[in-house]
């Protein structure tokens, strides 16, 4: 093999480790952002979840002191007939 050969493959490995290793680090990047996107969209969600549970425990509550209100009503309404 002659010099020139051997430095013609020499730089060729340097510029393909270079390549491969800039790709690796862009896709790491990309991915971490993505990943980082999805987080704040799983917090907003979780954080609707959250919100709609404390809705449906006042509702439930709701619910139960219409139930009583009624059956006090009903309570008077037969004492007055």
């Amino acid at each position: 093999m002659d010099t020139q050969t051997i430095i013609v493959s020499i730089i060729s490995l340097i510029g393909t480790l270079g390549g491969s290793f800039g790709g690796i680090l862009v896709a790491n990047k990309l991915t971490n952002y993505r990943v980082e996107q999805l987080e704040k969209k799983v917090e907003k969600h979780n954080q609707v979840v959250e919100r709609v549970y404390h809705l449906e425990q006042k509702n439930a509550v709701q619910d139960e002191e219409i139930k009583v209100a009624n059956h006090r009503i009903d309570d008077l309404e037969r004492k007055v007939q």
